[in-house]
C-alpha cells in the first residue's frame, strides 16, 4: 500500500497533494512559479494548513527542495494527510503546514537545481557578505564539469584519483557550496532565488505568531539504500538537547564525522529564525539513501553540464534527466516502504515532542 503514495511526475504529485489537502479540510494556497513545467504545465509551490487558527505550535513538512527529491517528500506528505497522526496533531492544538515542491521547476524538469542551476540548500544565505571560498571544489571543477558529455575515460580516471585525494576534506568539502561557477555543482547563486523568497513569505504568513516551530525537510540521495538519516545542523545547546530528546540518539549533527552530509551554508531551514524570530525552532533534514554515491555524483555532473549546454541533442538531454531522476528516486516497493515507515516514525516523534514541550 505504501507505494501508492508515490507519483510518477510532478504534475501527478501536485494534483494528488492538492486533492488530498482539500479532502482533509486544509486551507490551501498556491505560489505560482513564473516559468512553466516540462510539459508546459503551470508549476508552483503549494501549501496546505491544518489545525486551529490560534495554534501556538507549528509542524512543517517540506518537499522538493532539490527537485526530483520531491517524489519522496511528496509521498510522505500525501501519506501524512491520509494518516491519523495529522488528527493527533491538530486535536492537541498543533498546526500542520505542508510545503509541497519548494523547487517546482526542478521537480517538473527533473533537475536537482532550480531554473538558474542554483542549489537551493546553498541559497538561503546572507548575500551582503561573500560566500565562503571553497578551494576543494576549485581544484576539481573542470573535472566535474568537462567540456563534453559523456565524459571520457581519462576524465573519469583523473576525477576518481582527485576525489580519493580529497576524500578527507569535509569542511569545506566538494559539496559544501560555491559561488564562482554558475555552470558548476552546488552553486549558491548571487541573489535570493524565487523559491527563497517564496519560502520566506510562507514562513512569515504562517509562523510569525507561533511560539514553537518544528520542521522536517525531506531529502534523498545520500547514504545507504533506504536509510533515513536525521541530520541536525549547528544550534544552541538547548535546541540540541530538545532535538535529541525528540528524535533519539541516532540524530546526527551535520558537522560530525559520521554524517553523510557536509557542512553547508545557506540551507533552507536556516531562514526560520530570521523570519520567525519570536519562535523556538527545532529543525531537521531527513535524508534517504538511494544509489551508490558515484552514481549520484555522475548524475549531478550531467545536470551541470546540461545547464551549460541547453542546445544539447534531445536524446542526450532525456538520458541526463532520467539519470538525475533515478539517482534521487528509487522506483522499488521495498525502498518506498522504508521511506514512508521511517518518515511516519519521525513525524510521530515530532508531534509528541511538540505536545510535551513547554515553551
Amino acid at each position: 500500500m505504501s507505494a501508492t503514495f508515490f507519483s510518477a511526475t510532478y504534475g501527478e504529485a501536485r494534483q494528488r497533494f492538492l486533492e488530498a489537502a482539500r479532502g482533509a479540510g486544509a486551507a490551501v494556497q498556491h505560489h505560482v512559479h513564473p516559468l512553466k513545467g516540462a510539459a508546459g504545465e503551470e508549476i508552483g509551490t503549494d501549501t496546505a494548513l491544518l489545525g486551529p487558527a490560534d495554534a501556538t505550535k507549528l509542524f512543517i513538512v517540506s518537499s522538493g527542495t532539490h527537485g526530483p527529491e520531491g517524489f519522496s517528500g511528496s509521498a510522505c506528505q500525501l501519506a501524512l494527510l491520509n494518516d491519523e497522526l495529522s488528527k493527533r496533531a491538530t486535536d492537541r492544538g498543533i498546526a500542520l503546514l505542508m510545503i509541497h515542491a519548494v523547487n517546482p521547476f526542478g521537480f517538473s524538469h527533473l533537475k536537482r537545481t532550480n531554473e538558474d542551476n542554483i542549489d537551493l540548500n546553498r541559497n538561503f544565505n546572507d548575500f551582503s557578505a561573500p560566500y565562503p571560498d571553497n578551494p576543494v571544489y576549485e581544484q576539481i571543477h573542470d573535472l566535474l564539469v568537462p567540456a563534453h558529455w559523456p565524459p571520457s575515460a581519462d576524465n573519469e580516471e583523473r576525477l576518481t584519483e582527485a576525489m580519493g585525494r580529497l576524500a578527507g576534506q569535509r569542511n569545506p568539502g566538494v559539496s559544501s557550496g560555491q559561488d564562482k561557477h554558475p555552470d558548476g555543482l552546488f552553486y549558491c547563486g548571487t541573489a535570493p532565488a524565487w523559491s527563497n523568497g517564496t519560502i520566506r513569505s510562507i514562513l512569515r504568513t504562517h509562523g510569525t505568531n507561533k511560539r514553537h516551530i518544528a520542521w522536517i525537510d525531506v531529502h534523498t540521495g545520500l547514504g545507504p539504500y533506504g536509510h533515513g538519516e536525521k541530520i541536525f545542523g549547528r544550534h544552541s545547546e538547548e535546541t540540541t538537547r530538545r532535538a535529541k530528546a525528540w528524535w533519539g540518539s541516532d540524530l546526527i549533527v551535520s558537522t560530525a564525522s559520521e554524517s553523510v552530509s557536509p557542512r553547508t551554508i545557506g540551507h533552507i531551514t536556516g531562514c526560520a529564525p530570521e523570519e520567525c524570530p519570536g519562535a523556538a525552532i527545532t529543525p531537521t533534514t531527513l535524508e534517504y539513501g538511494t544509489v551508490p554515491n558515484p552514481v549520484v555524483r555522475h548524475a549531478l555532473r550531467g545536470e551541470a553540464w546540461l545547464a551549460g549546454h541547453p542546445d544539447a541533442p534531445a536524446p542526450l538531454t532525456k538520458d541526463i534527466r532520467r539519470a538525475v531522476r533515478d539517482a534521487f528516486y528509487v522506483d522499488a516497493d521495498d525502498w518506498k516502504g522504508m521511506i514512508l515507515g521511517q518518515f511516519r516514525a519521525q513525524a510521530l516523534q515530532t508531534i509528541n515532542g511538540l505536545i510535551n514541550e513547554q515553551i
